[in-house]
């Protein structure tokens, strides 16, 4: 609210502003980036992040095929092929083997893609290093899709931080939100600049309204950066607690047959976004569909993990690679209520209705 406040009495309202200023360096700073750009969504951050990495009509584009639709539709925005790449099991996300194997592939048929969308899952960082590695030596672009994973940990480092541009997202959902906001970070400062002139309809540096590329309305809000800045402050306490979440969970649901918590992967943290989960059927003796509706009956809103991009209408034909993994997550898992704010009484009565079904 003193942000907010201030930016009022200051009468900064529009796309600029001080406060969208500081947003922006506080942010960088804390992912461990040179430059941040802060916009109207995640979705517009990815977008303007393959336009710069020189995404066109008919490239190939590798994306992670568990995740949200925003991943994967800003590809196609661009007239670029998404090409779906299955997930490995210590941490759901993009099999670097699988992936690496793709790219080589492609690249002694005289093809690599010009991109790679990794996506950090439900608050958990990827496996970078083995990617990161496998694009450098054939060219291909790494954009970090960290809308979920935001306060995680890859080493020491922020996942986000490692290939040409990262995204976040700061959606109503997000560990922390601008009420609808993104932030692209780089540390590339001519790519940063450019990011931004693309941004504000890519108008010409001259008196009158001139344009000589096509640019987009996607700035942040002063306003909105103001509602960042104080987000930011508690980043680490919304982390911490969304941990104890998980935490509890695991507790209570260590004996329940057929039920398995989502791993931590062993090279850094993850901030447990969601609390997520698998029901094996042929051991629970219960589905997953069987507890999320048990829990919406009591009016908890629980659901499946995501739908593979491969198995949406809207990619039907789309290349894939493997989807084993991804389809039984699918199948079987469940995210559970996990918000910065909700109250151990509310957990509990979500540990309750879930352990009934099992007894």
């Amino acid at each position: 609210m003193e942000f907010v406040l201030e930016a009022f009495q200051s009468n900064w309202i529009a796309p600029a502003g001080p406060n969208l200023d500081a947003f922006e360096e506080d942010f960088a700073q804390l992912v461990g980036s040179k430059h941040a750009v802060a916009v109207s969504s995640g979705t517009a951050a990815l977008h303007l992040a393959l336009r710069l990495a020189g995404v066109g009509p008919g490239d190939e584009v590798l994306c992670s095929t568990l995740t949200f639709v925003a991943s994967a539709s800003p590809i196609t925005y661009l007239g670029a092929r998404p090409v779906f790449i299955d997930s490995e099991e210590r941490s759901w996300n993009m099999d670097p083997a699988l992936a690496c194997a793709v790219i080589e592939q492609k690249a002694r048929a005289g093809k690599a893609p010009k991109a790679l969308v990794l996506v950090h899952l439900y608050g958990q960082s990827a496996d970078i290093a083995p990617l990161k590695a496998c694009c450098d030596r054939h060219g291909v672009k790494l954009i970090e899709d960290a809308a979920e994973a935001l306060g995680a940990t890859y080493g020491e480092a922020s996942p986000g931080s490692f290939g040409l541009f990262g995204i976040h997202s700061f959606n109503g959902n997000k560990i922390i939100t601008t009420g609808g906001g993104g932030m692209l970070v780089t540390d590339d400062g001519e790519l940063a600049k450019q990011a931004r002139f693309l941004a504000t309809q890519a108008r010409d540096p001259v008196p009158h309204y001139q344009h000589s590329t096509i640019g987009y309305n996607y700035r942040l809000s002063n306003i909105a950066a103001s509602i960042g800045l104080g987000q930011l402050t508690r980043l680490s306490g919304k982390v911490s607690r969304r941990r104890s979440h998980f935490k509890a969970y695991a507790e209570a649901f260590k004996g329940l047959p057929g039920v398995t918590m989502q791993p931590e992967a062993p090279w850094g943290q993850s901030t447990r976004w969601l609390s997520c989960l698998t029901i094996d059927p042929q051991v629970a003796g219960v589905t997953r569909e069987q507890v999320r509706l048990a829990l919406e009956k009591e009016n908890i809103e629980a659901r499946p993990v995501w739908k593979p991009m491969h198995l949406q209408p809207v990619f039907a034909g789309a290349e894939t690679h493997g989807g084993a993994v991804s389809e039984r997550l699918f199948d079987q898992g469940l995210c559970l209520p996990s918000g910065s704010a909700m109250s151990e009484e509310d957990r509990n009565h979500v540990i309750a209705v879930v352990r009934k079904q099992f007894s």
